[in-house]
C-alpha cells in the first residue's frame, strides 16, 4: 500500500467549521465499494436528518458512520477538535500504546526494538505469517532470550495468515515466547475454526477482521458467544465508529472478553478523535494507537509519543492552519 484514500466531511453552521473523517482501507473495508463517493455525496444532501438518523441510514457504511458522529461531535464542541474535553486533551494525562515492529531479518528486528525500548515502549507489536514461520520463531526466540516477559509484553498478529488445519500447531510453537496475544490467526468468517482455536490455544486470541461487517448488535453477540476470544480489537473506522465500537464493548464485557482499540491508518484529524474516545473509556491495556508518521502530507496536530504513551501537546492550536490547508 503507498496510500490511502480519505475525504472529509466538513459541516458549516454560522461561520463555525466541523469536520469528520471517512477513509478506506482497500481491500479491508466493507464500505469499499464502488458507490462509496456517491454515498457521500447522499449524506451531504441529508445532513439534515442529523447524527442518529444518519448513523442508521448508513449502517453499511462503517467509514462515513464514523465520519458523521466525529463531525456532529465537533460540531457542537467548544472548538472543532475537543470532540471529549478531558484530562488528556489538556495535557495532563496519557495513553499507554504498543509500538509496531516490522517483521524481517534479526538485526533488523533487534535494532527496532532497541528503539522501541529506548523510546520508552513495553508493549511490541510484531507482524507475523510473511516470511517463513520458522524464521519468525528464530527471531522471537532470539528476542525472548535478550528480552523476558517482564521487559516487553510481546503482541504478534497474523492477519489470518495459518490455515485452520495448521493453526493449532503453530500457536504451540509460539507459547513457548510468552506471546500476550494473536491477531486473527485465520481468515475471518470460518467461526467454527476459530471457535475451536480459541477453546483450546495456548496463546490468548483477538479478533480483529472478524468484526468487520457485523453490524447488527444481535449477530455482535451471536459472534462473541460462539466463538468465546480472549480479546477483540476495535477500530472504529471499519467497525461503525464510536456507536458501533460501544455496541462491541458492551457485548464483550457481557462474556468478559477484554478489548482494546487500534487505529486504521486515519489521518491525524481522525486519529485525534480515535484517542480522545479512547481516553474516556479508561482502559488500562496497551491500546494500539498509531501516530499517522507514515504519511507524507499529514495534518500537523498536537498528538505525540513520548516514553510509549499517546499525549496531547498543550496550547497548540491547529485549527487555522487546518483550515487552510483544506482550502475551506
Amino acid at each position: 500500500m503507498t496510500q490511502k484514500e480519505t475525504w472529509f466531511l466538513i459541516l458549516e453552521n454560522n461561520a463555525r467549521f466541523a469536520i469528520g473523517e471517512c477513509g478506506i482501507l482497500r481491500g479491508l473495508s466493507i464500505d469499499d465499494v464502488p458507490n462509496y463517493e456517491e454515498k457521500l455525496r447522499w449524506t451531504c444532501d441529508h445532513i439534515h436528518l442529523g447524527k442518529e438518523k444518519l448513523w442508521e441510514a448508513l449502517i453499511d457504511y462503517p467509514s462515513i458512520q464514523f465520519g458523521v458522529e466525529q463531525a456532529f461531535l465537533s460540531l457542537n464542541a467548544k472548538d472543532m477538535f475537543s470532540l471529549y474535553p478531558s484530562e488528556f486533551t489538556k495535557g495532563d494525562m496519557v495513553i499507554p500504546i504498543n509500538g509496531l515492529v516490522w517483521m524481517g531479518n534479526e538485526e533488523f528486528m533487534h535494532q527496532q526494538i532497541k528503539q522501541k525500548l529506548d523510546e520508552g515502549f513495553r508493549c511490541i507489536k510484531m507482524k507475523i505469517g510473511a516470511i517463513e514461520f520458522e524464521k519468525e520463531l528464530s527471531i522471537l526466540a532470539s528476542i525472548r532470550e535478550a528480552y523476558d516477559q517482564n521487559q516487553i509484553e510481546l503482541r504478534v498478529d497474523a492477519n489470518g495468515a495459518f490455515s485452520p488445519s495448521e493453526a493449532m500447531e503453530k500457536l504451540h510453537l509460539l507459547a513457548p515466547f510468552d506471546i500476550h496475544s494473536i491477531e486473527q490467526p485465520i481468515k475471518a468468517g470460518q467461526a467454527a475454526a476459530m471457535k475451536e482455536l480459541c477453546s483450546n490455544t495456548p496463546v490468548p486470541i483477538a479478533l480483529d477482521e472478524e468484526l468487520i461487517g457485523v453490524s447488527d448488535v444481535t449477530n455482535k453477540e451471536k459472534l462473541l458467544q460462539t466463538i468465546q476470544p480472549q480479546y477483540i480489537i476495535l477500530k472504529p473506522s471499519l467497525v461503525g465508529g464510536f456507536i458501533g465500537s460501544e455496541e462491541w464493548i458492551s457485548v464483550a464485557d457481557k462474556f468478559n472478553i477484554q478489548w482494546w482499540v487500534t487505529s486504521a491508518l486515519e489521518s491525524n484529524i481522525g486519529l485525534n478523535a480515535i484517542a480522545q474516545w479512547t481516553y474516556t473509556l479508561q482502559n488500562n491495556l496497551p491500546q494500539g494507537l498509531g501516530t499517522g508518521g507514515l504519511y507524507t502530507n499529514n495534518f500537523t496536530s498536537p498528538l505525540k509519543v513520548k516514553n510509549g504513551h499517546l499525549g496531547y501537546a498543550k496550547n497548540i492550536n491547529w485549527e487555522e492552519k487546518l483550515l487552510k490547508k483544506i482550502c475551506i
